[in-house]
C-alpha cells in the first residue's frame, strides 16, 4: 500500500508527520480523514478556522507554513494500527527538506512516527530537531490537548 504525496511549498518552516494513513483517510484520500482524528478539529478550534474540504486544508496549510506527509511511503498493513506495518519503505524526506523548503524542526504525531522519523534521520545524518507529540489519532485514548496547544503556540512564533 502506498501513502500521500506531501503537502508543502518552498516556504514551509515546520513539518508535521504521520505515520502512514488510515483505512479512512486512505478512503477519502488526504491526511487525518477520519472525522473521529483530532488532528482537523484541533487546528479549526485553535486557529478559529473552518477547514472542511481538503482545498481549504491544503491552503491553510501552505498559508502557515506548515508542511505534512508521513514518515511511511508504503507497507504492507491490515487495517489502520501503526503496531500492523509491516515491510516499511521510508519516503525520501530530504525532499521537502532545506534547501528546497525552510522547516527547521519536525514535530511527529504519535510515536510509531517519531520512533521512524528519528531512526531515518539518524540513517540519513540529518540534524534537523524531531518533537514528540501525541498522537490524534481515536485509537489514543491517552490524549493531552495540552502538549498540542503548546505546540500551536511554538509554530506561530516560527511564522
Amino acid at each position: 500500500m502506498v501513502g500521500f504525496e506531501p503537502v508543502f511549498d518552498r516556504n514551509s518552516k515546520v513539518l508535521i508527520l504521520g505515520s502512514f494513513p488510515s483505512v479512512i483517510s486512505r478512503k477519502v484520500e488526504f491526511y487525518y480523514g477520519n472525522k473521529q482524528n483530532k488532528f482537523w478539529k484541533l487546528i479549526n478550534q485553535y486557529f478559529n478556522q473552518t477547514l472542511n474540504t481538503i482545498q481549504e486544508k491544503k491552503e491553510f496549510l501552505i498559508n502557515h507554513q506548515i508542511a505534512i506527509w508521513d514518515i511511511v511511503k508504503s507497507c504492507d498493513i491490515d487495517g489502520s494500527l501503526d503496531s500492523n506495518l509491516k515491510n516499511i519503505e521510508f519516503v525520501q524526506l530530504e525532499r521537502i527538506l532545506p534547501p528546497n523548503t525552510k522547516i527547521c524542526c519536525i514535530y511527529c504525531n504519535g510515536k510509531k512516527s517519531y520512533e521512524l522519523t528519528t531512526k531515518y534521520l539518524k540513517l540519513k545524518d540529518i540534524k534537523i530537531p524531531v518533537f514528540y507529540l501525541p498522537s490524534t489519532s481515536p485509537a489514543n485514548v491517552n490524549f493531552k490537548l495540552e502538549e498540542w496547544e503548546e505546540f500551536f503556540k511554538k509554530i506561530e512564533k516560527i511564522q
